[in-house]
């Protein structure tokens, strides 16, 4: 399964695909869109057509992406809550199915613990990924949130009755 992580952010979005398949993953491609300009509106078209490419280029079969954290600024929480929607629009015109997960569950999925450090979520990134070069720090998070989509993914799949459902949470 072809999976594609999104790191949502007004100024730049994290994108990670994996492929993978059992306990292997394999990283395809990963990066980061760089937004430009101070016209806001432009800026959420710019992640929507990006992530929309992506999902032409790859053709990933499913998408996850981290989920709106309250933030002591709101207006910076409502900016991020707009790209995550930009983001999943350019996903979901491709009728690919999309997940949310929290920032602790992606670093208790790659961790084991939900307080990790991003320090260390970029080193299990690394090291599950088989990557030597560092990572830019958005990279790395949209590709642990694929990870995270995986481990969730597989782990569901053992459970009888439970394959394509969760929480509610996949649109």
């Amino acid at each position: 399964m072809r999976i594609l992580g999104i790191d949502p952010g007004s100024r730049q979005t994290g994108f990670g695909l994996i492929d993978a398949e059992g306990n292997r993953m394999r990283h395809v491609h990963s990066g980061f869109l760089r937004i430009q300009g101070e016209d806001f509106p432009a800026r959420l078209r710019a992640i929507f057509l990006g992530i929309r490419e992506l999902m032409q280029d790859y053709a990933p079969e499913a998408v996850a992406i981290e989920q709106v954290f309250v933030s002591r600024n709101a207006d910076s929480a409502l900016k991020l809550g707009q790209a995550r929607g930009a983001a999943i629009c350019g996903a979901l015109q491709a009728e690919v199915p999309v997940a949310e997960y929290s920032p602790r569950e992606v670093k208790q999925a790659l961790v084991g613990r939900g307080g990790a450090a991003k320090e260390q979520v970029q080193h299990m990134v690394g090291l599950l990924l088989g990557l030597s070069a560092p990572l830019q720090a958005d990279q790395a998070d949209a590709l642990a949130i694929a990870i995270c989509h995986h481990h969730v993914s597989a782990t569901l799949g053992r459970i009888p009755g439970a394959a394509g459902a969760r929480g509610g949470r996949l649109r």
